[in-house]
């Protein structure tokens, strides 16, 4: 029998980090309002339309510092689906939050995305969540391949450098900050502290988490300081050239 995927059409996007690396641009905003220089968007913007995109109708943003600046933002911008904000009353760690604002989607016996606020990415997630059914995971991580930041050497067995290549791909694949996640997944979260050392360990114990390479050629960036924001606009510019 042929198994019929169900898109999800709620998200999380947690959106409550302070950027530090990324100041002075978050001295007077939380980092996904920072704007993609060359856009007149903010990051969050720039998410929100993408999950619109993908079927999205629903996103429920987990706001921290600096709340009341994106707040506004929405309260004013244009958007392409229907935003609830909700903000931690006190911190309650990466798997908390996330369960916090999931306990805020419409539909809590659906299945659901997240994503970091600081990513800036463009792929199928629909493509993610048959990846996802297929599996019959109850979790699945995004996972991209970046580029390391310095030159690499290659050398031969005895020890001749043989070539430089710089900026090559990573040997590793790294979580890329975007999910899918069950209906079940909200009951595995902690109450209090991180899900990274909780629920995903048991998952992958248990078989049930599973991981979605980025297909090739597709764009992604996490936007963690100025020299993020810089490269994302030359490859912006470079790619409407």
């Amino acid at each position: 029998m042929t198994r019929t995927t169900t898109y999800p059409t709620q998200a999380v996007v947690l959106a409550g980090g302070q950027g530090s690396r990324l100041r002075p641009y978050t001295d007077d905003r939380p980092k996904p309002m920072v704007e993609i220089p060359g856009t007149g968007t903010p990051i969050i913007g720039h998410q929100l339309s993408w999950l619109a995109a993908e079927g999205v109708t629903d996103a429920v943003i987990s706001c921290g510092h600096l709340a009341g600046v994106l707040q506004e933002w929405l309260d004013t911008a244009d958007l392409p689906l229907h935003v609830t904000t909700v903000v931690e009353g006190e911190p309650l760690g990466r798997g908390g939050g996330l369960k916090y604002a999931a306990a805020h989607l419409p539909d809590p016996q659906s299945p659901w995305y997240a994503t970091n606020g600081d990513i800036w990415t463009r792929f199928s997630l629909q493509d993610m969540a048959a990846f996802h059914d297929e599996r019959d995971a109850t979790a699945t991580l995004a996972l991209a391949r970046p580029r390391i930041p310095w030159g690499a050497v290659e050398t031969d067995t005895f020890g001749h450098i043989t070539d430089f290549i710089e900026s090559p791909p990573s040997p590793y694949l790294i979580n890329a900050g975007v999910y899918v996640f069950s209906a079940a997944f909200t009951g595995l979260l902690p109450d209090l502290g991180d899900h990274e050392r909780t629920t995903f360990p048991r998952l992958a114990r248990e078989r049930r988490l599973a991981g979605f390479p980025l297909p090739q050629g597709a764009y992604w960036r996490a936007i963690d300081t100025a020299k993020d924001l810089s490269e994302a606009a030359k490859e912006l510019a470079a790619a409407r050239g």
